[in-house]
């Protein structure tokens, strides 16, 4: 997890294990992330013309997903960056500010998104299984408030992260990571560690539970009843899926990581193994950007509608129009 461990040897002393870079895994990297670029760039630029020219009517769950594609810019912004430092080997160029500026925003966009996919799946769920709860009626002002406080929450969280200089030399290369070797982990990285991992656990069994709850539900009702729970349910489970491709290997990788570094601190190539692991899985993380489309059009009848009915889509006997 971090690009180096404490290896007790005699005396007081101690010696770093020496962080070993995978030239595989960093090409993997640049391909999955330039790939994330493209899909995310060309699909949240389609979903922000869907939503601000072609939505004629609004609800509270459309201010939901204008968030999540506002979150996604963040990460189409930001990425470039990472490209450039993994194509020079992980040498940060671009100075101290801007490397806290770039990892904040990953964090804030990883932090909005989950926060902003739990509340989708969680109106999904109010309106099908308490339909008459204020909730499922909420106003687009209280969708507005509750989107605003969100990100309010979102950057209060990660703001932390600004009062550490994140900007690592490792000899003569620069490198910009939040997770990285500290003798003494400094708060405001303490706190994003935290967030990092308490931010994917309790969302997750939030939407573990309303998918449960909305299938059951299904089995209980008639066949012309049925076609509604099906679409919510449809929406959950993307919703739960991209969640879970995106953001549980790296967290999974990060708790093997720590666990080994602090239990078996002499195990240093199986914890490089391991931290190789976690670093490409974090690149997972900003797929989101590149599958959040899935979800808008599985989330909103009015959002696939259009889709649907747009000149890109429409066939004829001899091809398929492209915008």
């Amino acid at each position: 997890m971090d690009s180096g461990t404490d290896t007790p040897i005699a005396g007081n002393e101690t010696k770093q294990c020496l962080f070993i870079e995978d030239d595989a895994g960093t090409l993997f990297s640049q391909m999955i992330m330039i790939a994330e670029i493209i899909v995310g760039l060309s699909g949240n630029i389609l979903a922000l013309w869907i939503f601000i020219f072609r939505m004629k009517f609004w609800k509270a769950h459309i201010i939901f997903l204008l968030n999540m594609v506002l979150a996604d810019f963040l990460v189409l912004i930001s990425v470039p960056f990472r490209i450039h430092t993994h194509i020079r080997g992980d040498y940060w160029v671009f100075g101290e500010v801007w490397c806290n500026a770039n990892l904040l925003m990953l964090a804030v966009n990883r932090s909005a998104s989950i926060a902003f996919m739990t509340i989708v799946a969680l109106d999904r769920y109010f309106k099908v299984i308490h339909p008459y709860h204020w909730i499922s009626r909420m106003t687009l002002t209280q969708a507005g408030w509750l989107s605003a406080l969100t990100w309010v929450a979102v950057i209060a969280l990660r703001i932390p992260l600004l009062t550490t200089n994140l900007l690592h030399n490792d000899g003569n290369v620069s490198q910009c990571r939040s997770f990285n070797y500290y003798s003494v982990i400094p708060v405001g990285v303490k706190i994003h560690y935290v967030v990092f991992f308490v931010e994917f656990f309790l969302p997750w069994v939030l939407l573990l539970f309303s998918s449960a709850r909305i299938a059951c539900y299904l089995n209980r009702q008639k066949k012309e009843a049925q076609k509604r729970v099906r679409r919510a349910i449809r929406a959950v489970a993307v919703i739960s899926m991209v969640f879970t491709l995106c953001f549980m290997p790296s967290v999974i990788t990060g708790v093997v990581a720590l666990f080994i570094r602090n239990l078996f601190p002499t195990k240093c190539e199986l914890y490089n193994r391991v931290s190789l692991v976690f670093r490409e899985c974090i690149n997972l993380t900003y797929l989101n950007s590149a599958l959040d489309p899935f979800i808008y059009f599985y989330s909103s009848s009015m959002f696939r509608n259009i889709l649907r009915s747009s000149n890109c889509f429409k066939k004829d006997v001899n091809q398929v129009h492209k915008c």
